[in-house]
């Protein structure tokens, strides 16, 4: 492959990471923590509603998660095309 071959599917590659995760993200938050909040009471985490426990603290939880699972496929993704250090 050409440099800019290799660098037009580093970044594809890269972007498809990127809408997945931020698709993981926004169904934990909005969905889990608003849109489906009702469901999600009936059951309980630690005495509280998940819902509520989504709403508060389980979106974020999730957003960090997220964000050590961007770092390790980056740095796999780094590897394939030859960027890492």
């Amino acid at each position: 492959m050409t440099t800019q071959e290799n660098a037009s599917a580093y970044w594809k590659e890269n972007l498809r990471y990127l809408f997945i995760l931020l698709a993981i993200w926004f169904i934990a938050s909005f969905g889990a923590g608003i849109l489906f909040a009702e469901q999600l009471n009936t059951i309980k985490l630690g005495g509280f509603p998940l819902g509520f426990w989504f709403a508060q603290q389980g979106s974020i939880y999730v957003f960090v998660v997220l964000i050590f699972v961007y770092v390790h496929l980056m740095n796999k993704l780094d590897k394939k095309y030859g960027y890492d250090e």
